[in-house]
């Protein structure tokens, strides 16, 4: 099972690390990560593995929320079915 984080909000130092490391303590992999930074507009989208993952997809997404909240940004966490189904023609 994957699913999409997208975090987007103003460029600092230690975005990636903060929330690499929460998906890290709850054995979340990382498949597939873009990133671009527009002056100091910082927006990523990751693509991860949940499989593995120590909590439910719920108390993940609040997981990243925090992190967002800390870190001064915007983090959304959908299922990879979610996103796929939105995003057909």
């Amino acid at each position: 099972m994957r699913a999409v984080i997208t975090v987007v909000g103003k460029d600092r130092t230690g975005i990636i690390a903060k929330i690499s490391d929460t998906l890290y303590r709850h054995r979340v992999n990382i498949v597939d990560i873009s990133q671009n930074v527009m002056e100091d507009m910082f927006a990523m989208v990751m693509l991860v593995n949940i499989d593995q993952c120590t909590v439910d997809f719920t108390a993940l997404a609040d997981l990243l929320d925090q992190d967002g909240e800390t870190l001064g940004m915007k983090i959304h966490t959908m299922h990879e079915d979610i996103f796929d189904a939105m995003h057909k023609i």
